[in-house]
C-alpha cells in the first residue's frame, strides 16, 4: 500500500529528487516546489517566477544544500536552508527544460530541452561551455558516475547517444528503431506504429551500464566499452510507454515506471554485468546462435536476439497512474520508492531488502 504525500503542492507532481542527507524534493505545475523530510511533511515551500512547470529537480552530489531547479527555460539555483529567492539563474536553453544532470564533482550541469539542445554549463565560470543535440526533442541526459566529463543522453528521434565534454560531436550513437528493424522479421510492422520514442535514461553506480525506456513499451540496457556501447539486454516492461527508469544503489536493480500505471523493479543481474566478461563477443554470440536456433523455412521469429522474454519484474505495484517520476529514498531505515503522478500527491511504496 501506498503512503500519500499531501499537502505539498496543488498541482500535478512533475519530478522528484532525493538528497545526500535524504531531503526529498519535488517540482510540479504553475511553479510549485517543495521540500519534504522523510517522513513525507512538507517542511518548505516555494513559487517559482512567472507559475512556470517545475520540469527536473536535482541536487548537487557534493553540496546537498544546493538544489537545481528547471522552470520553462530557466535553470535556478536554491538553497534548501533557506527556501527563498534563487541565489543564481540560468537562462541558456531556447525551449523548455526536460531534464537536469550534474556531474559527480559538481563542475557541470547539463539541461536538455524540447529544441533537441543539450546546455552544458560550466558551474565555475557560470557560462555554456558545450551545446549538444538532438533531431528532436531531449527528453531525458545523465552524467555518468565517476566520469565527469561522459554522459548519455536520448530523445523523441529515438537516438541514444553518448558524449565526451572534450567533443562537440556524440562518441557514439543508437538509432533505437533502426537497431528494431534489423533484427526484427518483416511481420513485426507493428514497430512502425508504436516507435521507441526514448522518454527516460538511469546510469547505474558503476558507470558502465544505463538503461533506457521507451513509448513501445521496452527498457533497453547498454553497456558503455570505451567511446561506444552494447545492447546488452531488452524486454518487453510496459503495455504502454516506459515514461521513467531508475537503477538502485544496487548495481542491477532497476525500476521501472510507465503510463499503464505499473511500477515495477526488475533484477538484471544475470543478464548483464558480472556474468558477461566481454559483452561485445557475448552479445554477437547470442546473436548468432538465436539466428541459428530460430531461422524455420527462411524466417526469423519475432523475439529479437537480445531480447529476454522470460525477464520477470522482481516487484509489481498496481499504482494506477501514469507515471512521471521515481525516484527512491532510505527512510526510518527502509528503502522506500517515491512516485509522482498526475496528482498533487506523492506515494511511497515499502521495497524489499536487496
Amino acid at each position: 500500500m501506498a503512503v500519500k504525500w499531501d499537502g505539498g503542492h496543488s498541482s500535478s507532481v512533475l519530478c522528484l529528487n532525493v538528497s545526500a542527507e535524504g531531503l526529498v524534493a519535488s517540482g510540479a505545475e504553475r511553479g510549485e516546489l517543495a521540500l519534504w523530510d522523510g517522513g513525507g511533511s512538507p517542511v518548505a515551500q516555494l513559487r517559482l517566477p512567472q507559475a512556470e512547470d517545475v520540469t527536473s529537480v536535482v541536487f548537487s552530489a557534493r553540496r546537498p544544500s544546493t538544489l537545481y531547479t528547471s522552470h520553462g527555460e530557466t535553470i535556478s539555483v536554491l538553497d534548501v536552508r533557506s527556501l527563498q529567492e534563487p541565489l543564481e539563474r540560468f537562462h541558456v536553453n531556447e525551449e523548455e527544460i526536460n531534464c537536469l544532470s550534474v556531474n559527480g564533482t559538481d563542475s557541470f550541469l547539463a539541461a536538455a530541452d524540447d529544441s533537441g539542445a543539450i546546455k552544458v554549463v560550466d558551474l565555475e565560470s557560470k557560462k555554456v561551455s558545450r551545446s549538444l543535440r538532438h533531431s528532436n526533442i531531449c527528453s531525458s541526459v545523465a552524467f555518468r558516475p565517476q566520469r565527469p566529463q561522459s554522459l548519455v543522453s536520448c530523445g523523441l528521434d529515438m537516438q541514444v547517444m553518448l558524449w565526451n565534454l572534450q567533443k562537440a560531436r556524440p562518441l557514439w550513437t543508437t538509432n533505437l528503431q533502426e537497431c528494431d528493424v534489423e533484427e526484427e522479421s518483416p511481420q513485426s510492422a507493428g514497430q512502425f506504429f508504436n516507435p521507441p520514442l526514448a522518454h527516460s535514461l538511469s546510469v547505474t553506480s558503476c558507470g558502465n551500464i544505463f538503461g533506457c525506456g521507451a513509448q513501445d513499451g521496452k527498457v533497453r540496457i547498454f553497456r558503455v566499452t570505451g567511446v561506444r556501447f552494447e545492447r546488452e539486454l531488452e524486454f518487453q516492461a510496459h503495455s504502454l510507454g516506459v515514461s521513467q527508469v531508475l537503477f538502485m544503489p544496487e548495481a542491477y536493480w532497476l525500476l521501472s515506471g510507465g503510463n499503464d500505471g505499473k511500477v515495477l523493479l526488475w533484477d538484471v543481474s544475470s543478464n548483464v554485468g558480472k556474468q558477461q566478461k566481454s559483452p561485445a563477443k557475448s552479445l554477437h554470440r547470442r546473436k548468432a546462435q538465436t539466428a541459428a536456433s530460430s531461422r524455420k523455412d527462411g524466417k526469423l521469429n519475432k523475439v529479437a536476439s537480445n531480447e529476454h522474454p522470460g525477464v520477470v519484474p522482481k516487484l509489481t505495484i498496481e499504482h494506477g497512474e501514469k507515471v512521471n517520476w521515481l525516484s527512491c529514498a532510505e527512510i526510518k531505515g527502509s528503502r522506500r520508492v517515491l512516485v509522482a503522478d498526475q496528482t498533487s500527491s506523492v506515494s511511497a511504496y515499502l521495497l524489499p531488502e536487496p
